[in-house]
This record gives C-alpha cells, sequence and structure tokens, in this order.
C-alpha cells in the first residue's frame, strides 16, 4: 500500500515536471517569436517605399520563420493599388503579389482586423493566393492589412503542416505585425504624396520641370554611355491665350489637361512626358531617331485636328506646334543643348505659322 502511494507520488511529480517543462518550453518558443517579429518591425519602421518594405517584409518572414509560403493580397482600386507599378522592377513582388477584387477579398476575410487561421476548405481560398506560382499548402494564416484605417488587402503566410496554422491558436504577433505593417504602410504613403508633389505638375499629373530636367540628364548621360540615340520635343499650345480669353481659365485648364492626357497616351514606359510651364511641354524619347519622332508628332498634330475638346458647352479646336532636336546632332554636347536645340525649332515652327497664317 506505501508502495503504491510512493509510485502515484513519483507518477504526480513526473507529470508536474512534465507540465513545467513543457510550460517552460512553449514560453522559450514565444519568446523566440517575439523576438523575430520585434526583428522584423526594426526593419521596416524606417522604410520609406513600397518595393523595400514589401521585399524586406516577405524575405524576413520566409527566412527568420522557415515559412514556405509568404504573399500580400492587394485591393484592387484601393489607394495603395495605384502605386503597384513601382514592383514592375522586382521580380520577386511580381510572384508574391496577388491582385484581388473588394468584393473578392470582403466575401474570403471580411472586415475585421483580426487574423484567420484555416486549415481546411483551402480551395475556397484559392483567389487570395498568386497565381504564377503553384501552392502546396495546408493551413493558411491571413492577417488583414489597412490603410489609414481602411483595410487594403493581407499579409498571408501558409504551410505545408495542417497544424501549423490550427484555429484556435494565438493570433497575437501576428495581428500585432499586421498592426505595424499598417502603420508603416502610412508612413509610406504620406512620404510617395510628398515625392510626388515635389516632382509632379499639380494640374496635369505630369512631372514637373524640375523632374524633367532630372530625367533629362539621366536619359542623356545613358545615351553616352551605350550609345542610343535620345529625341527631345519642345511642344506649345497654338493660340492659348485666346482660348482663356474666350472660354476662360477653367476650359484653358481643362485644354491643358487634355493634351497632357494625350501626351501621356501615346507614350512608352522608358518616355518623359513632362509640363514645362504654362501650355508648354517637354518630351523625351529615348532610343528614338528625330525622324520617328517627328512622324510621331506630326500624327498628334492631327489627331487635335480632328479631335477637339469636347465640353458641356461648346468645341474647342486644338492646335499645337513642335520641336525636335536629338543627340543625333554631333554638335550637341549636354543636355541643356539638346533642350535648348528642341526649343530653336519649336520657335522656327510657330514662325513658320504665322507666316503661313498672314500669307492665307
Amino acid at each position: 500500500m506505501a508502495d503504491q502511494s510512493v509510485a502515484n507520488l513519483l507518477n504526480k511529480l513526473r507529470r508536474s515536471e512534465e507540465i513545467v517543462r513543457r510550460s517552460e518550453e512553449i514560453s522559450r518558443r514565444n519568446e523566440e517569436t517575439t523576438r523575430k517579429f520585434f526583428e522584423i518591425e526594426k526593419r521596416i519602421l524606417s522604410i520609406l517605399n513600397y518595393k523595400d518594405l514589401f521585399e524586406i517584409l516577405l524575405r524576413e518572414i520566409k527566412l527568420k520563420f522557415n515559412m514556405p509560403y509568404v504573399w500580400i493580397s492587394i485591393i484592387d482600386k484601393s489607394e495603395l493599388w495605384s502605386f503597384i507599378e513601382q514592383f514592375e522592377s522586382s521580380e520577386m513582388l511580381k510572384k508574391h503579389i496577388n491582385i484581388i477584387d473588394n468584393n473578392t477579398f470582403l466575401k474570403l476575410v471580411g472586415t475585421k482586423i483580426t487574423p484567420l487561421l484555416i486549415n481546411d476548405d483551402l480551395k475556397s481560398f484559392s483567389k487570395l493566393i498568386p497565381r504564377q506560382d503553384k501552392y502546396s499548402i495546408r493551413s493558411i494564416a491571413i492577417s488583414p492589412i489597412s490603410l489609414d484605417g481602411e483595410i487594403i488587402g493581407s499579409l498571408n503566410q501558409a504551410h505545408i503542416s495542417p497544424g501549423h496554422f490550427k484555429p484556435g491558436l494565438d493570433t497575437s504577433s501576428l495581428e500585432q505585425l499586421a498592426v505595424k505593417v499598417s502603420f508603416c504602410l502610412s508612413n509610406v504613403t504620406a512620404h510617395e504624396k510628398l515625392k510626388f508633389l515635389a516632382y509632379s505638375d499639380p494640374l496635369t499629373g505630369l512631372l514637373n520641370r524640375r523632374a524633367m530636367e532630372s530625367a533629362l540628364k539621366r536619359e542623356f548621360n545613358r545615351e553616352k554611355r551605350y550609345q542610343r540615340m535620345l529625341s527631345v520635343v519642345f511642344i506649345d499650345l497654338d493660340d492659348f491665350k485666346s482660348v482663356n480669353d474666350i472660354y476662360g481659365h477653367d476650359r484653358g485648364d481643362e485644354l491643358l489637361k487634355y493634351v497632357a492626357n494625350q501626351l501621356f497616351n501615346i507614350s512608352r514606359d522608358t518616355d518623359v512626358v513632362a509640363r514645362f510651364a504654362g501650355d508648354e511641354f517637354i518630351f523625351i524619347l529615348p532610343e528614338t531617331s528625330a525622324v520617328s519622332t517627328k512622324i510621331l508628332m506630326n500624327r498628334l498634330k492631327d489627331y487635335f485636328v480632328s479631335h477637339p475638346l469636347n465640353t458641356a458647352e461648346t468645341s474647342i479646336a486644338v492646335s499645337i506646334s513642335f520641336g525636335v532636336s536629338s543627340t543625333e546632332d554631333k554638335s550637341i554636347k549636354n543636355p541643356t543643348m539638346l533642350l535648348k536645340k528642341a526649343d530653336e525649332m519649336l520657335y522656327k515652327a510657330k514662325a513658320a505659322r504665322k507666316t503661313s497664317s498672314i500669307e492665307n
């Protein structure tokens, strides 16, 4: 009887020791997890552009937690969605950014910021997963991220083990990271907006003169380094003052935006379109000859002749003059000379137009 009591006592002690050991092990794992999340937070808090923020965030989660799959879902038409073109230069983000429509996202995730843990019926969440890669997942953690209080997507992690993100597990660390990511998004967005204002024309949305001069210098140096052609167009609206005088400055602004929009529409990704001043625009075309540039600009000129600016009250004729310069002209030694030559050619074009009008 005494032996049985001793045995029971020893078993209780062993169970107690096992409980303590497990408790200590869980505590160590939690501390390690917290430390890893903290290290990730430190890495991202000082970042001020979307591309680096997402690249570092995804890479750090994958490495620190040995996570097989990590990606970000972004709701289309959200404020963040408008900055997606910044990701084009990143092969990593092309594969790990998933665009999803708002209704589908809300149906899957809802409007709460609490992370979701799922390890069954994963096919229902297939639209949340990037299509570029084949994901063999058995459990998934979906952490909604927001921008200025509005949910704009989610940070997603997935594992091959169904128990890794088992519903009911503590999600406080995931939620805390999502909050920090959302905070970073607000900082980056504010910074990007300030940068946009610093380098963009507020009326047309094109680059301003300061940004254009920087882009021209960059492209000119690139042309010299790789021996490629570079053309510049100086564009001016004909009789713009009369538009303001007859129709008012609001219509004049509409005309500027109309011309700016058409210039942007015919531009390539490598081209630069800027508002220089008033009704003057600059068009920078890398790897384009003067002949090809003139053909393009004459097409645009013809387009405006047959497509006036139509407003609710009237139709306003659109006419432009332009001057083209190119690095094919070996007398041009720097970006300033290239721009000045285009301006000179514009002046000649406008003078010829006035002469033609007088003769007619």
